[in-house]
C-alpha cells in the first residue's frame, strides 16, 4: 500500500534532487528515505529514481507520478485544515507569505490586529519573491500569501486588498516641490534605483518608466538593492531616485533626508491581494484575514488623505 510519506518523501527527491537533502528536508536519515523510495517501487513495481553516484535523477515516470502526488498530498492537507478549522475564523496554523516590499510595511499594522481578534491563530510567516511564494502555495507548503495581482495560475483564487500607488522618492534636497506632480518622461532614468532582478517591484517601475516619451541621456543605468530599506538609504544619501510604493512611503517618510512626490495621473500603481489554492477550505479564514488588511490599511491611509486636502 502507497503511503503519504512515501509520496513525501518522493516530492522531496524530486525538488531537491539529491538524497541527503531530501532527507534533511524531511527530518529523517537518508537510509530512512531511500528504503521508503525503494518500497514505493516495489509497491508500483516501476523505477522512480535513477541512481547515479553523488547524484539522483527522477525517471520519466516517477516524474509523473511525483507530479500526481503533489495533487494527493495538497487534497490531503486540505482533509486536515477542513476538519481542524470548523470552530471558528482564523484558529489553528496558517501559513502565510508576503513579498519583501510588502512585509515590513504592512505586517506590523496587520499582527496586532489578528492577535487580538484571533487569539487562537497560529500564524507562521514566510518573505520571499513571488514567483516562490506561488510555488509553495501550489504545492501546499503555504496557505496563502499577499502579493501584487494578477496571478495568472488557474489553480489561484485571489482576494483584493488594496491599491498602492507609487511615488517619486528624491533627496530632500530636489529643487521640486512635494506639491509637484511628476511625469514618467521627467525621471532620470541614470539615476533610478531599484530593487534587484526577480523583485516584482522593480518590473512595475520599469514599465511606468518606459512610457515614457523622451528619456534623459544616460538612461539604461538601473542599479539594483537586495531591499527596499537599501534603495530608501541610497537615496537618503543622494545617490539617486526610486519609485517606492505608497505602503512604504508612509514609514519612510520619517527620514528627513528624502521626500516624495507624486506622478501625474493616471497615477502608476499596484494591486495588492492575498492569493490561496482554489481548492482550499480555508476561504473563510482567507477572507477574514483580509478584512483585518484592508481595515488597518484604511485607518492609516485616513490621516494621509486628510493631510492632502488641506494641501491643495
Amino acid at each position: 500500500m502507497i503511503t503519504l510519506r512515501q509520496l513525501r518523501y518522493l516530492s522531496a527527491l524530486a525538488r531537491h534532487g539529491h538524497f541527503g537533502r531530501a532527507a534533511e528536508a524531511c527530518s529523517v536519515t537518508q537510509p530512512a528515505l531511500s528504503m521508503q523510495i525503494r518500497d514505493l517501487e516495489r509497491t508500483l513495481g516501476v523505477a522512480v529514481v535513477e541512481r547515479r553516484p553523488g547524484d539522483v535523477m527522477l525517471t520519466d515516470v516517477g516524474r509523473e507520478i511525483a507530479r500526481r502526488a503533489e495533487d494527493v498530498l495538497t487534497a490531503s492537507r486540505d482533509l486536515v485544515d477542513f476538519a481542524r478549522h470548523r470552530s471558528g475564523p482564523l484558529t489553528g496554523r496558517l501559513t502565510l507569505g508576503v513579498i519583501p516590499s510588502l512585509a515590513p510595511y504592512l505586517l506590523p499594522r496587520i499582527l496586532p490586529l489578528l492577535q487580538s481578534r484571533f487569539p487562537e491563530l497560529q500564524l507562521e510567516l514566510r518573505e520571499t519573491q513571488t514567483r516562490q511564494l506561488i510555488e509553495d502555495i501550489k504545492s501546499g507548503a503555504l496557505d496563502a500569501a499577499m502579493l501584487a495581482l494578477p496571478v495568472a495560475e488557474p489553480d489561484i483564487d485571489t482576494i483584493a486588498l488594496f491599491e498602492d500607488l507609487f511615488l517619486l522618492a528624491v533627496p530632500a534636497s530636489d529643487p521640486r516641490k512635494e506639491t509637484a506632480r511628476v511625469a514618467a518622461a521627467d525621471i532620470d532614468q541614470s539615476r533610478l534605483i531599484l530593487l534587484e532582478d526577480g523583485h516584482c517591484l522593480r518590473d512595475q517601475a520599469l514599465a511606468f518608466c518606459a512610457t515614457a516619451t523622451r528619456v534623459r541621456s544616460g538612461a539604461g543605468t538601473v542599479f539594483g538593492a537586495s531591499s527596499l530599506n537599501t534603495v530608501m538609504q541610497m537615496v537618503a544619501g543622494g545617490y539617486g531616485v526610486t519609485l517606492i510604493p505608497q505602503i512604504a512611503a508612509d514609514v519612510e517618510r520619517r527620514d528627513a533626508r528624502v521626500k516624495f512626490l507624486r506622478l501625474e495621473n493616471p497615477q502608476p500603481g499596484r494591486s495588492i491581494g492575498l492569493v490561496f489554492r482554489r481548492t482550499s477550505p480555508r476561504k473563510a479564514d482567507f477572507a477574514a484575514l483580509g478584512e483585518v488588511v484592508k481595515e488597518s490599511v484604511e485607518e492609516t491611509r485616513a490621516p494621509d488623505a486628510q493631510r492632502e486636502t488641506v494641501r491643495r
